[in-house]
């Protein structure tokens, strides 16, 4: 028997794949929202729609009482009211029947000052992308306050899983991964705050099997796994079966590469959350979640970056350690 319906709009990104995913293993009735079937996820029924459509989205929502928003625009588009636009549309196609809506948050609301960020921390953004984020999340408050529909933010660290794509694993570190070469992003000795995306699929699932419990506008935290360059890099050789070159990555490359591309620039101008210690925290959330919710950290860093380095186990015939050179 289904647990209800749920509509995932943006089910090929990050978010939106893995939480379809975790919605129909735990037994939801899931459609998923996309310009194309991209993933022909098992047990997510399809629908084509476009986000700039407030009728496509408003024909995929349908009657599902969940609505997990995993929309998002490319890194250089939030400006100029396009990512405020995006979510109004969305707040229209949702429209005031009391459904509830799903909403990844992320760590740009706050200042880099604060090195634990729990709920209740001001949110005081240190960029405009930032600035961004406050505002969207003030319109679902907005709109929660109306009574039009229940909002829940789950906030995370940045995103890595088996099977992405478009991330800080494949894009950067192991963007010459055909040389043997990984880059760590970070500043040697600063923790970081990780999200392994299977175990926040399961974690936005969780929170709408316990919505009637929460109240109209709830913003948890989603710790994931707080952890330097040093820790990641060793897990990393850890999983590895083949010897590889493990550096810290510069960071001025960004710089360099962004003169000519505008999305690697944006992403380079947000350098203080890979500077700063931001860690989440949710005392609260790791109470509705359980003990033992979470995938352990080496656990998922090797289902990560093992089919990462598929290219290599074939044509390897050393035995060696994988080592740091940096």
């Amino acid at each position: 028997m289904s647990k209800g319906k749920v509509v995932v709009l943006g089910v090929n990104g990050h978010v939106g794949r893995h939480a379809a995913e975790a919605f129909a293993a735990a037994g939801w009735d899931v459609t998923g929202m996309g310009r194309s079937d991209k993933h022909h996820l098992m047990g997510v029924r399809f629908v084509q729609g476009d986000a700039e459509n407030i009728e496509d989205m408003r024909r995929a929502v349908g009657d599902a009482e969940i609505v997990v928003n995993a929309l998002n625009l490319r890194y250089d588009s939030w400006f100029n009211g396009r990512m405020e636009a995006q979510m109004a549309r969305v707040l229209t196609a949702i429209g005031t029947t009391g459904k509830t809506m799903l909403f990844p948050g992320n760590i740009y609301n706050f200042a880099a000052d604060n090195a634990v960020l729990t709920p209740d921390v001001p949110q005081l953004p240190a960029t405009p992308r930032g600035g961004v984020r406050v505002r969207v999340e003030q319109m679902f408050r907005d709109a929660a306050a109306r009574g039009d529909l229940q909002v829940i933010v789950l906030r995370a660290g940045d995103f890595y899983g088996p099977r992405s794509s478009g991330d800080w694993f494949d894009q950067i570190m192991f963007r010459d991964i055909a040389r043997r070469k990984v880059s760590i992003v970070g500043a040697r000795g600063v923790g970081h705050s990780w999200a392994y995306l299977p175990d926040l699929g399961r974690a936005f699932e969780a929170l709408a099997a316990l919505r009637s419990t929460l109240g109209a506008f709830e913003t948890f935290h989603f710790a994931g796994h707080f952890v330097t360059p040093e820790q990641m890099g060793e897990a990393i050789a850890k999983a590895s079966s083949v010897p590889l070159r493990i550096s810290a990555f510069p960071w001025l490359l960004l710089r360099f590469l962004g003169l000519v591309d505008p999305v690697v620039r944006a992403v380079a101008k947000m350098g203080y959350i890979w500077r700063n210690p931001l860690e989440l925290r949710d005392a609260r959330l790791d109470e509705l979640l359980g003990e033992g919710f979470g995938t352990p950290f080496a656990q998922a860093v090797a289902a990560t970056v093992v089919p990462l380095l598929d290219p290599l186990v074939g044509s390897s015939t050393s035995g060696a350690p994988a080592t740091r050179t940096a």
